[in-house]
């Protein structure tokens, strides 16, 4: 009887993994966005941060759309 339960088991296994990946995938999804909108709403005058934010930002959205 502890055959049949067996293979199930695996299913569920493999299930779980399934949506503990895809939630750790939104997560991190959520966690980009928010830092995205961080740096979009930060001003400054001074060039050098300015381009610190810029850089920032381009890795974000290349974060983001290697993870679609």
């Amino acid at each position: 009887m502890a055959n049949v339960f067996e293979g199930s088991g695996s299913i569920n296994d493999r299930q779980r993994m399934a949506s503990q990946e895809r939630a750790a995938r939104e997560r991190h999804r959520q966690a980009l966005n928010l830092q995205r909108e961080n740096i979009l709403s930060q001003k400054t005058s001074n060039p050098v941060r300015r381009q610190a934010l810029e850089a920032a930002l381009a890795e974000i959205e290349a974060q983001l759309a290697a993870i679609g």
